[in-house]
């Protein structure tokens, strides 16, 4: 199995899909990730240095599931789906020949988020499908699969604490609320966390569940009979 995971900056990877990502190598998936733009908007100082922490940031995560992400090095801000976007998807694609591409939702609160999102989808054309990852704080997302990223949460919290030029603890809460949110929607086991996902089926692609690790297992939901028969 082959993934590329494509996010627009140099945390998004980790923020958004690492979990997965670490689901994945725990099945032994050759994992690719992209960073579409320098990620040199992303703080305060010279932008050129900036970049280069960044890119140092995102080395060390990805080093954690022994991936090396490629830096397509884009402005960070300025991204467009244009043709010069569209061709470097391209070739990516060519060269890493992916099962599945994971990147952001066309709807995601970031215009690079949007941007990416579109130029992936045309990009991608009849070569592989393309799964959509959840927004920033789930707005507007409707997920259509799930993964269990309980076993990984401490190596996805790593991921994202890399990025130390970022702040990171603000986005290990966000995602730890989101994950534990999308695994209650799952009815999953108290303290269980899940990634969410939505595919939208195109020919030739119209069922991914095979490409994707497990879901969190389901649990049938029972009434407490005995505290009835107590109160009765």
């Amino acid at each position: 199995m082959k993934i590329l995971a494509l996010g627009a900056h140099p945390d998004d990877i980790e923020i958004f899909m690492f979990g997965t990502m670490a689901a994945y190598a725990a099945q032994g998936a050759e994992l690719t990730f992209a960073v579409a733009t320098d990620g040199a908007r992303g703080g305060k100082g010279d932008p050129a240095a900036l970049a280069a922490t960044r890119r140092a940031e995102a080395a060390a995560a990805a080093a954690l599931l022994g991936a090396a992400p490629r830096f397509l090095d884009f402005p960070d801000g300025g991204l467009v789906a244009d043709g010069a976007l569209i061709d470097v998807l391209k070739t990516l694609i060519r060269e890493t020949a992916p099962h599945l591409v994971i990147t952001h939702a066309p709807n995601d609160y970031h215009a690079d988020h949007r941007a990416l999102s579109d130029g992936v989808r045309i990009a991608a054309s009849f070569a592989v499908p393309v799964l959509h990852a959840d927004t920033m704080g789930g707005t507007g997302f409707s997920p259509t699969h799930y993964v269990d990223i309980s076993a990984h949460r401490d190596i996805k919290t790593q991921a994202i604490r890399a990025h130390r030029s970022q702040m990171p603890e603000q986005y290990v809460d966000r995602a730890r609320i989101q994950n534990e949110f999308r695994a209650g929607q799952c009815n999953a086991l108290p303290g269980s966390l899940a990634e969410a996902f939505r595919f939208e089926p195109t020919f030739p692609f119209a069922d991914i569940r095979a490409l994707l690790p497990p879901a969190p297992p389901v649990r049938p939901v029972t009434p407490n009979t005995a505290a009835a028969d107590q109160a009765g």
